[in-house]
């Protein structure tokens, strides 16, 4: 089984088009983050006739950047992998100002309904307002750019997500599904684990070996290395099922202490939803279970 090693070498060159594939480009947004790594990654397909690919957020020096990187060129269509804000909002002004329809994945969504009074601690970061043109279904080719395309639903990350391969070219745009930088993050109600690890081997059994994220750099060998994702993730929801075996019943606080012993607190809230995602998992396939619905105020224990 290969390790898990990340890729942080990226060179993001913000606002600078960088030609990563014959006829592809990446614009890679100036908005650094714990959760972007050095920014979001647009993708511009084709020469003449153009695809954007996840136009980015509400930046108007991005903006600019992918018009003026288009400029003399026809944007005939905006492609939309997910509804996060460092994505798809910049589509409805990219359609006014270039006449290009949006396609793409399904307006936002949660994986499941909330509990009683659970509240969504992820609406803050979701596009509520994405309306794509023409909703993308599974498997669904189309032609953009000058390239053959076809749609691949990934939910696990959000709902909604999408992958884009280019079947012909040995291709994948796998937005934030699978990245070099980092593990997705998955975190109910909006993420799913059980949808994430269904959609990685679904990746898996596909032939596309060149995969271009939404943040960071290229990811080569790309079956081998969700090979090691998935591992990763499994290894991890052992070790929360060890805690358990070990502390009893126990919340997600404690959890995270004993499973990310010596973690920055800045990352606690992350590591919680983590570990959430894993426990909901856990109580789905019966492995553990939980005093009433699964939830981050929850109480843990494994299953007898």
């Amino acid at each position: 089984m290969t390790k898990l090693q990340h890729d942080l070498s990226f060179d993001p060159r913000h606002g600078e088009p960088v030609e990563v594939a014959p006829g592809i480009r990446r614009l890679t947004v100036n908005n650094p983050g714990p959760f972007t790594f050095h920014g979001t990654n647009t993708y511009l397909i084709g020469e003449g006739e153009v695809a954007v690919l996840d136009p980015g957020p509400e930046d108007e020096a991005h903006l600019q950047a992918i018009l003026a990187a288009t400029r003399g060129q026809s944007v005939t269509a905006i492609l939309v992998s997910h509804t996060h804000k460092d994505h798809s909002p910049a589509a409805a002004r990219l359609a006014a100002i270039t006449g290009a329809q949006i396609l793409g994945c399904a307006p936002h969504r949660p994986a499941r309904a909330l509990h009683g009074n659970e509240v969504n601690p992820l609406d803050a970061s979701a596009d509520m307002d994405y309306r794509p043109d023409r909703q993308l279904a599974d498997g669904e080719r189309f032609t953009a750019g000058g390239r053959l395309f076809e749609a691949v639903e990934t939910p696990g990350h959000t709902a909604n997500h999408l992958a884009f391969a280019l079947p012909d070219d040995g291709l994948m745009f796998s937005a934030d599904h699978v990245m070099a930088w980092s593990t997705s993050i998955v975190a109910p109600p909006d993420g799913s684990m059980q949808a994430y690890l269904a959609s990685l081997d679904r990746m898996m059994e596909r032939s596309e070996s060149l995969y271009l994220p939404g943040h960071g750099n290229l990811l080569h060998a790309a079956q081998d290395y969700m090979a090691a994702l998935k591992a990763h993730r499994m290894q991890r929801e052992a070790a929360i099922l060890g805690v358990l075996q070990r502390l009893g019943q126990s919340n997600i606080p404690q959890i995270v202490d004993a499973v990310y012993a010596g973690l920055d607190p800045r990352l606690k809230g992350a590591a919680a939803l983590s570990v959430f995602a894993q426990l909901e998992r856990l109580v789905e396939t019966g492995a553990a279970q939980c005093d009433g619905e699964a939830r981050l105020e929850g109480l843990y224990r494994v299953a007898p």
